[in-house]
C-alpha cells in the first residue's frame, strides 16, 4: 500500500488503523528500515529512515505513529539488548511479528519518568510486572511491550508479551493521531523471564529509554517536516484556485505574505531534520542534541503551517475530510509528544551552555 492510497481521513474518523494497514507496512519493510540486515532489517542509513516518515506523515501521523513506535523498541533493543533479546526480538519487530509499545508514562510521570510506580519484582527465577502505564501509542493492539519500572528501587526496563494480567482501556476521541489506536495498559502481577529484562538495573531510563525517545523524536521531527510541507502545497495550491471577486486568493499580499512564511519554515524545519540524520548516521557525539532541535523546530513548523492553513483554506479546511484540519490537530499532539516545545527548549538551552561554557559551566 502507498501513502497515497491510505484513507487517512477515515481511518482517523473511526479511532482504527486496520490490520491491513499494518501488515502491509510490514511487507513493505517500513518497520526495519535502519535495522541490522542480520536481524531482519534493511540496513538503511537514518537520512532514509527520515525520509520515509516525511513522506508518510504528510499523508497520515498515525501511520508514522506506528512506524516510530516499532522503530523505538527497536532502536533499544538493539543498541542495549543482548545478543538473545536481538536476534529473537528484532526479526519479530521488522517482520511486523510483534507490534511495539512503549509503556513508560503514567499518571504521575509524564515529563519525569523516573517518578513511575510500576514495579518490578525478582520471584522464583523471574520478574513479576505490576502497575499501570497510560497513554501508549497503539497499545490496543500491542503484543509485546518495553516497559519502565523500579526493580529494588532503580530504573529498569523489562519487555512483557501481551496474554494474561495485561488489560488495556481504549482511549478514543482524543485531540490527535485518532487512529494511533492509544490505550492505558495495566500490568497485574504479570510474569516474565529473566531474559526480558534489557540492560542492568539502573540504566532503564538514562540508556534503554533515552535511546527508545530519542529515536522516537527523529521520526516525528521528519514527520512534522512532511506534514508541515503538505500543508504549506494545500495551502497555496487553494489560494490558486479559490477566486474572490474574480481574484485568485493568491493575489492578496497578505496570503502571499503568509504562504512565504509558511514555506521558510517549513524548509527550514526539513533542513534541521537533513542535519540530525547526517549527524546520527556519522555518529556524532552531539547527535543527540541536533534531533531535539529538529523535533523542536519542525513540531512547530507544522503547527504554524496547519493553523495558516486552515485560515487560509476557510470551510475547506474545517471539513470533516480536510488534511490540514487533521494536521492542525494532530500537530499540536506533536508539541507534546517526546518532550515538550518547553522541555526541548531547556534541553537545546543546556546543551548551548554546555558548549560555550558560561558561566563556568562544564
Amino acid at each position: 500500500m502507498r501513502p497515497d492510497e491510505f484513507d487517512a481521513s477515515g481511518w482517523d474518523e473511526r479511532g482504527v488503523l486496520p490490520l491491513e494497514m499494518r501488515e502491509a507496512a510490514a511487507r513493505a519493510g517500513w518497520f526495519g528500515v535502519d535495522l541490522p540486515a542480520e536481524h531482519g532489517g534493511k540496513g538503511g542509513t537514518q537520512a532514509e529512515l527520515g525520509e520515509l516518515c516525511a513522506e508518510i506523515g504528510a499523508v497520515c501521523g498515525s501511520v508514522r505513529a506506528l512506524i516510530t513506535v516499532q522503530g523505538m523498541v527497536s532502536a533499544a533493543i538493539t543498541r542495549w539488548g543482548t545478543a538473545e533479546q536481538r536476534s529473537t526480538w528484532l526479526p519479530a519487530l521488522a517482520a511486523g511479528e510483534h507490534l511495539a509499545g512503549f509503556a513508560a508514562t503514567e499518571s504521575g510521570a509524564g515529563t519525569e519518568l523516573s517518578a513511575v510506580d510500576t514495579r518490578f519484582e525478582v520471584t522464583g527465577g523471574a520478574i513479576t510486572v505490576t502497575g499501570e502505564k497510560r497513554w501508549v501509542t497503539f497499545g490496543q493492539q500491542a503484543t509485546a511491550f518495553l516497559v519502565l519500572g523500579k526493580l529494588d528501587g532503580r530504573l529498569a526496563t523489562v519487555l512483557v508479551e501481551a496474554g494474561p494480567g495485561v488489560s488495556t482501556v481504549p482511549v478514543r476521541g482524543q485531540l490527535g493521531l485518532r487512529a494511533a489506536m492509544i490505550a492505558h495498559v495495566r500490568f497485574d502481577g504479570v510474569r516474565v523471564p529473566m531474559g526480558n529484562l534489557v540492560a542492568s538495573p539502573g540504566f532503564g531510563l538514562s540508556h534503554v529509554a533515552a535511546t527508545a525517545l530519542d529515536h522516537g523524536r527523529f521520526t516525528v521531527a521528519w514527520g512534522c517536516a512532511g506534514m508541515a510541507a503538505a500543508c504549506v502545497a494545500d495551502a497555496a495550491e487553494h489560494t490558486v484556485r479559490r477566486r474572490q471577486a474574480a481574484v485568485p486568493l493568491a493575489a492578496h499580499q497578505v496570503v502571499r505574505s503568509t504562504l512565504a512564511r509558511m514555506a521558510v519554515d517549513a524548509t527550514a524545519a526539513r533542513g534541521l531534520c537533513v542535519a540530525a540524520a547526517r549527524a546520527r548516521d556519522a555518529g556524532e557525539l552531539d547527535a543527540v542534541a541536533g534531533t531535539v532541535m529538529a523535533k523542536y523546530a519542525a513540531a512547530r513548523a507544522a503547527a504554524s503551517a496547519s493553523q495558516d492553513a486552515v485560515q487560509l483554506l476557510g470551510s475547506a479546511g474545517c471539513a470533516s475530510d480536510s488534511r490540514v484540519g487533521r494536521f492542525f490537530r494532530d500537530a499540536k499532539v506533536m508539541q507534546i509528544i517526546e518532550g515538550s516545545d518547553q522541555v526541548s527548549e531547556l534541553h537545546i538551552a543546556d546543551h548551548l551552555l554546555r558548549k560555550y561554557r558560561v558561566g563556568g559551566m562544564t
